[in-house]
């Protein structure tokens, strides 16, 4: 088994890693990383009533989807992700216990009370400390999972808080569980990276693993997947399953009202409601954002070649946008 500790911190090139790894490695891999400050959708959810939208723009946070299913979650640099490519099987079904055990060994090893709980968390003393999914393709298996070695809990229960009631869709979505820190378990409290450094040894001893570095040419192909895939809003955001959304929004005019079926992320149709005033009919407005992306910077290209005035008094192209997410 090769083993790849990769520092890169970019989500779009480590999730295009995962996938090029899968699909090319010519032997089993285990890879460790990390990203920075990122929410990772799973494949079949809709990104947009996963996250904090507003709070995600303003703090520049990074949102990629994966290849595998199950909930979203928040990567920063205190989360460790681990990786486990198996090459040559003939996967039947979804199986985490074969790929948490060497997980479990060493957080154990560590004296860290960690066991498998539910479907594919691993937990200590009732809490989450990491979720698995996997992805089959082929005879091969892509399994990988988080580590939540010293995040900012915080952090993450603000980006992932949404109102449930803004989106109504048929995709799945995140069970929020309470989480805590494998660090406060640990002696001596190490650094991420001492703790990503000694798994990568214990892989290396107890499973026989080879330190491996990625070629030129590999790390070519994988930004190419990067740019060609993880980087993409389409990818990312319009890839979602078909919702509605529902908000009314408190303005300076008075209350918007906006209802949108979205579908491949874009605006299929929209009704704006409110006890607002306007000299034009907003249904003109309605039109040209009908056939838009669901995207901030799409919409707000759409509404600059608008008298919004004329439409809704006393409402900027900020409010209006706000009402959309």
């Amino acid at each position: 088994m090769r083993c790849y500790l990769n520092t890169g911190i970019d989500p779009a090139f480590n999730l295009a890693a995962e996938q090029y790894l899968l699909e090319n490695a010519s032997e089993d891999c285990f890879m460790l990383w990390r990203n920075h400050n990122t929410i990772v959708v799973g494949r079949n959810q809709n990104t947009l009533s996963e996250i904090n939208s507003e709070f995600v723009r303003k703090h520049d946070i990074n949102v990629v989807r994966r290849i595998t299913g199950g909930g979203a979650v928040y990567h920063d640099l205190g989360n460790v992700n681990f990786t486990f490519i198996k090459v040559g099987v003939q996967a039947k079904k979804i199986d985490f216990s074969s790929y948490t055990r060497p997980i479990l060994e060493y957080l154990n090893q560590l004296s860290v009370p960690a066991r498998l709980d539910g479907r594919n968390d691993l937990i200590v003393d009732g809490l989450k400390i990491s979720g698995n999914a996997q992805h089959i393709h082929k005879n091969r298996v892509l399994h990988h999972g988080t580590l939540l070695f010293d995040v900012d809990l915080e952090m993450l229960a603000t980006v992932l808080l949404v109102d449930p009631e803004k989106y109504r869709d048929k995709a799945v979505q995140s069970i929020r569980s309470r989480v805590t820190n494998i660090r406060k378990y640990l002696l001596g409290h190490p650094t991420v990276e001492q703790f990503m450094e000694n798994l990568g040894r214990y892989m290396q001893e107890a499973h026989h693993a080879v330190m491996t570095t990625l070629s030129d040419d590999d790390l070519k192909r994988i930004n190419d997947l990067a740019e060609k895939r993880y980087r993409q809003w389409n990818w990312n955001f319009g890839d979602s399953p078909a919702y509605d959304f529902s908000r009314p929004t408190r303005t300076p005019g008075g209350t918007i009202d906006i209802r949108m079926k979205v579908k491949d992320g874009t605006i299929q149709g929209i009704r704006i409601f409110g006890d607002f005033f306007g000299i034009d009919p907003v249904s003109d407005m309605e039109k040209r954002l009908t056939g838009c992306r669901h995207d901030p910077q799409s919409i707000k290209k759409i509404l600059n070649a608008v008298d919004i005035e004329r439409y809704i008094k006393d409402v900027t192209i900020d409010h209006l946008v706000h009402s959309m997410f």
